[in-house]
């Protein structure tokens, strides 16, 4: 019982509102007027019972000689009621109301977790990468071959949407990573009715700072690495690519993030919390708010925008 009330009050912790410190109190009330106790009924069975409704009255009986006999010395006991069994069970789903915020909550710093362990894995085989190649940036767009483009991402073959072969062998990170499973962001919910795959499956969940893939370009140009975006969280709204239209937009994977203009498709994805990760040129992840006034209205929802001019331009 005294557990039962000590779950009431911590799960009322972290309530701020006097309605539901009421809603509390009552519970509390409820389950400390719910008091069970053992006691042993017929043929030495045990029974629940509530101090709410008591004992039963003793039954009485008359002997040979016609007098009645004494009453047991241990009283019958009654089991618990419908209404406190109810009651307890009207207990028990609201506290699973109050937990289940705080459990979703506690997934989502899960997958924010992992997205920024994907996030410095790919900044690591960044790092590799520039050391092998002169400090020099990759590419966004390597070039063509085989029917299809190599990004830095991979091999994309032109089709229908959804459609899409691909490859990662060609990326540019892909020797250092191989096939880890980082470049996937767990909180990009392909399975949503609002998602239009571009690949035959998901291909890559972060975009590249175009500004240091348009051509190669010296690490040495970067005079604060520690404030320039190298890779975030990305996605695009896109309204003009079947299964999408105007009138049914969809939420896809991108594979670049610029500043763009007011005639440009947003392309920073704030899918956690309305923050997105980013991998800044020294290595380290922090957390970007999106520009004011550049949440994509298209699909508002799902809270693609525009990151801050100042941390993708190279000076």
């Amino acid at each position: 019982m005294n557990a039962a009330v000590s779950s009431i009050h911590w799960a009322a912790g972290g309530l701020k509102s006097r309605a539901q410190q009421r809603c509390i109190k009552l519970l509390d009330f409820s389950l400390s007027s719910i008091g069970w106790r053992r006691g042993l009924g017929r043929g030495g069975a045990f029974l629940l019972v509530s101090p709410l409704l008591g004992p039963l009255p003793a039954r009485s009986s008359r002997g040979e000689d016609g007098e009645l006999d004494a009453a047991p010395s241990t009283p019958e006991l009654r089991a618990f009621s419908l209404v406190e069994l109810l009651v307890v069970i009207a207990i028990l789903a609201i506290l699973a109301s109050l937990a289940l915020p705080a459990l979703q909550a506690g997934k989502e710093k899960g997958r924010r977790a992992q997205c920024v362990n994907n996030l410095r894995q790919l900044g690591l085989a960044t790092l590799m990468y520039w050391d092998d190649n002169d400090g020099q940036t990759f590419r966004y767009l390597a070039g063509a071959t085989n029917g299809g483009k190599v990004y830095w991402f991979g091999w994309l073959k032109p089709g229908p949407e959804g459609g899409r072969e691909f490859d990662p062998a060609p990326g540019a990170l892909y020797p250092y990573l191989q096939a880890r499973g980082v470049d996937i962001c767990p909180s990009l919910d392909y399975s949503s009715t609002l998602y239009k795959y571009k690949a035959r499956g998901a291909a890559f969940g972060y975009g590249y700072n175009l500004y240091l893939g348009q051509q190669p370009i010296s690490i040495e140009r970067i005079a604060n690495p520690a404030d320039l975006v190298l890779l975030a969280d990305a996605a695009q709204i896109n309204d003009f690519q079947d299964p999408a239209s105007p009138d049914h937009p969809l939420l896809e994977e991108f594979y670049y993030v610029d500043a763009g203009d007011a005639s440009d498709y947003p392309n920073a994805h704030f899918r956690h919390h309305h923050q997105a990760n980013v991998l800044l040129c020294d290595g380290h992840v922090d957390r970007e708010k999106p520009a004011p006034g550049s949440i994509d209205p298209r699909l508002p929802s799902q809270f693609v925008g525009r990151l801050r001019p100042q941390c993708l331009r190279v000076p």
